[in-house]
């Protein structure tokens, strides 16, 4: 393992109103696939920009690699009943330049408008922040996400640009909206929520 991400590990576990977020490992590999790509969900296609049918071998060879990886941090989205529900990962770290991607999904509709995204967000943005110690993290959101892009502009990620036209979406086209955080953004948003709380 990577010495940097190896001493930078510290909590990778969190829990809210029952669920978890925890680094995924390898002996979750089967129930990841069973629970959420057996049939995947066409609205998490689509706002992932992902085809809408993956292979097991595909998933599993992804999964294991993916978990492995010395520039990821992988994290999974549990429910109360210990189901996994979503992602949430950390990747591309550029540990020199202190800078890495950030994604999320929600597999199940009846999941979603909850604010377990919200909080997964949030929690993947400290951890990035406070145990990573990173400078920006960053992402990119379809312009047919609005409700993506609102939950990652209450926590904190500024628009920075947007790719007109770069996604093709139901017959028409959409933009990919970019989107970052600063660790001086992180901080300020922390301090502001310690004066209010």
């Amino acid at each position: 393992m990577d010495e940097k991400r190896a001493s930078w590990t510290k909590k990778t576990t969190w829990q809210k109103a029952g669920f978890t977020i925890r680094l995924a490992k390898a002996s979750d590999v089967d129930d990841y696939y069973f629970q959420n790509y057996c049939s995947l969900d066409k609205e998490v296609a689509r706002l992932t920009g992902c085809k809408d049918h993956f292979t097991k071998e595909e998933v599993t060879s992804f999964f294991l690699k993916a978990i492995a990886e010395t520039d990821r941090y992988f994290f999974l989205i549990l429910d109360p009943n210990g189901k996994i529900i979503g992602e949430s990962v950390i990747n591309a770290i550029a540990w020199d330049l202190r800078r890495a991607n950030f994604r999320i999904c929600i597999f199940h509709p009846a999941e979603r408008g909850k604010g377990i995204g919200s909080w997964a967000v949030e929690v993947s943005r400290d951890f990035a922040f406070d145990q990573l110690h990173l400078h920006r993290l960053e992402l990119d959101v379809f312009s047919f996400n609005p409700r993506a892009e609102k939950a990652y502009l209450r926590a904190g990620f500024k628009r920075e640009g947007v790719l007109r036209d770069a996604v093709f979406d139901r017959g028409q086209y959409a933009d990919d909206i970019l989107m970052a955080i600063l660790e001086d953004d992180w901080r300020k948003l922390k301090e502001n929520v310690d004066i209010f709380i």
